[in-house]
């Protein structure tokens, strides 16, 4: 089991709230938090674009999940196109055991 922190940008609080319950009711995520994005720029079909009160979701699983949060976010979120990342992390051996213990 290798632990991941995933980041997710949603387009609410509402959006985000709603990814996050599915996720930990299926036991893909042990843990989600939020924080607000004001503003934020980003390619997109080759224009600079911008967006107002975007909300990153912060969440604990395992890299083994990448697919099965990747498919329940597709089902879930407003864009076809989003940013999900998988972050492989090295954290103590306590985190560890509580992961094991809570995810599929």
């Amino acid at each position: 089991m290798k632990p991941s922190v995933y980041l997710l940008f949603c387009t609410s609080q509402k959006e985000a709230e709603k990814i996050r319950e599915i996720l930990l009711e299926q036991r893909l995520i042990a843990c989600g938090g939020t924080i607000d994005i004001k503003h934020s720029k980003y390619w997109w079909k080759r224009l600079i674009e911008q967006a107002s009160n975007e909300v990153l979701l912060l969440m604990e699983s395992k890299e083994e999940n990448f697919n099965k949060i990747e498919k329940e976010v597709r089902r879930i979120h407003s864009h076809k196109t989003f940013v999900l990342a998988n972050l492989p992390i090295e954290t103590t051996i306590d985190v560890k055991k509580w992961l094991k213990e809570e995810l599929k």
